[in-house]
């Protein structure tokens, strides 16, 4: 096990699954500035490890509860400077880069969502390519009810996920969603008993570890599929499947299925 220098996170590495445990329980891992730097350090660390699936995670009894409204480290903000457009803005600084670095991340995602995820929370949970749920989970578009808009990406990934109207409704009216209504919306992939969450989730991981290292490219294969056209789609199947076929791991795939035996894939 792995504690960033703040001891706000978490990393373990099991079986090259790299476990990201959100460490803020005190406060529902809400996003504070420790918390923003041990993410960071944690994910430059993770560079250097050997892992094929990053699992995220929260320590007790929350996934995350958003951003930390009541942070004791966070700096001073000068907003009238941000609108100003003279500095950049959290979002700009360092949550918008977040996100796009886990987008863009060359290993599969798991989300083992227990307890709340809300605001910044909720949409760093739906960053997961699997996202496993505790029947107790919930997921919260909390922003309107501080008078603030979605973030983290939420306002472009529920209306793909879920339709318009739902995520309207969500991001409006500020409901909380039960994660069995979560599953039927298909917010989520996975519904499991509380007990059973971690554990479940380390079974997809492991999972998905195991995995070829085609799996990176299907990831960025879909979140391109998002803005392409169907000819610009077909064209970036055409370029990720040359990518594909020149792996190690496909190789053995071919010669597995020759040989009629399971494959042995090593991510390269």
């Amino acid at each position: 096990m792995i504690e960033a220098p703040n001891g706000r996170v978490l990393l373990d590495i099991q079986d090259n699954v790299a476990v990201l445990t959100l460490n803020d329980p005190s406060v529902l891992n809400a996003f504070g500035f420790k918390l923003r730097q041990d993410v960071t350090w944690t994910l430059d660390r993770l560079e250097n490890e050997n892992a094929r699936c990053l699992m995220i995670t929260g320590a007790g009894r929350a996934f995350s509860s958003g951003a930390n409204l009541n942070d004791p480290d966070r700096p001073p903000r000068d907003r009238a400077a941000e609108a100003r457009g003279e500095v950049k803005s959290e979002l700009e600084a360092w949550y918008n880069p977040f996100f796009l670095r886990l987008r863009d991340l060359n290993m599969p995602i798991v989300t083992a969502i227990n307890g709340i995820a809300a605001g910044v929370g909720m949409s760093l949970a739906l960053v997961g390519d699997i996202r496993i749920a505790a029947r107790s989970a919930s997921f919260l578009q909390a922003f309107a009810k501080i008078g603030l808009v979605p973030d983290g990406g939420s306002s472009y990934m529920l209306p793909r996920m879920i339709g318009m109207a739902r995520a309207m409704e969500l991001s409006m009216l500020a409901e909380r969603l039960p994660a069995e209504t979560a599953l039927e919306w298909g917010l989520i992939n996975r519904l499991v008993d509380d007990a059973d969450l971690m554990a479940s989730s380390m079974e997809m991981a492991r999972r998905l570890a195991d995995g070829p290292a085609s799996l990176t490219l299907i990831r960025k294969m879909y979140w391109g599929s998002l803005e392409n056209s169907y000819e610009q789609q077909l064209g970036l199947e055409a370029k990720l499947q040359l990518q594909a076929g020149m792996t190690a791991d496909y190789t053995e795939g071919v010669t597995a299925f020759r040989e009629k035996r399971k494959t042995r894939f090593t991510g390269r």
